[in-house]
This record gives C-alpha cells, structure tokens and sequence, in this order.
C-alpha cells in the first residue's frame, strides 16, 4: 500500500469518534451566493462525516473583516474544538482587497494561535466570481467540503500529539 493511500486510511480511522466534537462555523454575507455555496457544502460534509446539527454552531457576519472577531468570540467561549470561516473576497479596482485578504488571514491565524484551536480558513481570495465558483463546486472542488475534513483532519492530528 502506498504511503499516501495510508495516510487516507489513518485519517478515516481518526475521524470515527465525532460525537464530542462541537464545530463553529462564521460565515460572511458579502458575495452571498459564494457564501452559501461554501456553508452548504461544509455542512453537508460535517454531516457525512458523522456530526450532527447540534454540533453544528452558525453564526454570520456582514463581511470578511469581521470574520476574525466573531471567530475570537468564538474561540474564547470554550465551546469549540474548531472554527471554520467562510468567506468570498473578490479582487476588485482598487487596492482594498489586498487589505481585507491580509486583515482576515492575520486575524484568523491569531485566534487560532492564540486560542490554541483550529481556525480553518476557508475564505476564498480570487480575482473573480468565476474562479470563486470553480471552488466552490466546479472544477476546482468544493472549498467548504474541503474545510470541514480540514477541521476534522487537524484536530485529530493534534489529539494523537497531545
């Protein structure tokens, strides 16, 4: 057996025991139909994965900037054993997107840092609606199904060092 189709069956095996996992998503409402794709398709993934809408925690905020405050929030409650963030930031005329991509990404990786917690980053950063479609769904996968294993997958990691 390959070393990478291992891999896949160890990470399968870590992610049996999901019922003492409770999982908070924040999620943007700028770009909506970006945005809703993304939740769907992370909830849905939680689901096949063995969560149920109990463990599920939704919260949303207007824009991404506002992302890594609710995440903070969130974090500091001690009800989560991660945070998945949602997001769609779609490059503009000006130089205001190269700002809410960094804001949100360093914002986020504090929180995580901080709070010692997983805070997946699946806020979306393209050029165009077009590219931020193709990932959420069409020929670049599904980013929000992405982030959920993401969760999953790293909080399993960090079980077996701890």
């Amino acid at each position: 057996m390959s070393k990478l189709n291992s891999m896949s069956l160890d990470h399968t095996r870590s992610l049996r025991n999901v019922e003492s996992i409770d999982i908070a998503i924040v999620c943007s409402r700028f770009n909506e139909s970006i945005t809703s794709a993304l939740l769907k398709g992370c909830t849905e993934r939680l689901f096949e994965l063995g969560l149920q809408t109990s463990q599920i925690h939704i919260s949303f905020v207007s824009g991404a900037v506002e992302i890594p405050i609710l995440a903070q929030c969130l974090a500091k409650s001690g009800k989560f054993k991660a945070i998945i963030t949602l997001g769609a930031v779609i490059r503009g005329e000006t130089d205001h997107y190269d700002h809410v991509c960094r804001l949100v990404g360093e914002g986020c990786l504090r929180v995580s840092l901080d709070y010692h917690l997983p805070v997946i980053f699946g806020v979306l950063t393209t050029d165009n609606e077009a590219q931020a479609l193709d990932r959420v769904g069409g020929q670049q996968g599904h980013k929000g199904a992405y982030c959920a294993d993401a969760a999953l997958e790293t909080l399993a990691a960090m079980a077996e060092i701890s």
